[in-house]
């Protein structure tokens, strides 16, 4: 697939019919297989396998050894971090072929998952939320939502730009690094400014 508009490293196998964003950089050893979609402006690092109809949104960063399976939609602004790990069957067996039951995970705006984390197949990830590096997350994780530890628990919010949020007494919290106003009601964060 030759295409200036993206560069891929020369050790990087690129399948047939991908759709790969201007801009985007695919480093060493990396695998896109057919039929899957990378936006503009990602940066896949090295040893990453993006399986069959995977779906990356703009500016999503891999970093090393990471495999998405078929099943997975990351949209804008996502970062994967080192090894981590996306599942896609909730029952895998070496001798049962359960390609039909591939489940969906969607990784919503600009959340970040660290490194050594698992997300078991099925569990979507809020948009701004942050999985603390080796979760394992086994249920749905709130937009702005920080978890940690296996299985993962959450223990606080966590800002846009990655901050932990501290709400008084009247539920709002400032980002100390954007400003920017959040307000938790019956367990919801949003931004208010």
């Amino acid at each position: 697939m030759e295409n200036k508009e993206y560069f891929a490293h020369e050790t990087a196998v690129i399948d047939d019919n991908c759709k790969i964003g201007k801009g985007t950089k695919i480093w060493h050893f990396s695998h896109v297989m057919s039929d899957s979609s990378i936006g503009e402006k990602c940066n896949i690092g090295q040893n990453v396998v993006i399986s069959p109809d995977v779906v990356l949104g703009k500016n999503v960063k891999v970093q090393n050894n990471v495999s998405i399976y078929t099943g997975v939609i990351c949209e804008d602004d996502v970062f994967l971090g080192p090894s981590m790990v996306f599942t896609n069957v909730i029952n895998p067996r070496s001798a049962v072929n359960r390609k039909s039951e591939y489940m969906r995970t969607v990784v919503r705006k600009g959340a970040s998952i660290g490194a050594n984390a698992t997300i078991v197949c099925g569990n979507d990830i809020g948009e701004y939320a942050f999985i603390g590096a080796g979760a394992v997350v086994v249920k749905e994780v709130k937009p702005f939502a920080l978890v940690v530890g296996n299985p993962s628990r959450q223990i606080g919010w966590i800002s846009k730009y990655g901050h932990r949020l501290e709400f008084n007494e009247e539920g709002i919290a400032i980002c100390p690094e954007s400003h920017e106003k959040y307000n938790l009601k019956n367990n919801v964060v949003k931004i208010i400014s």
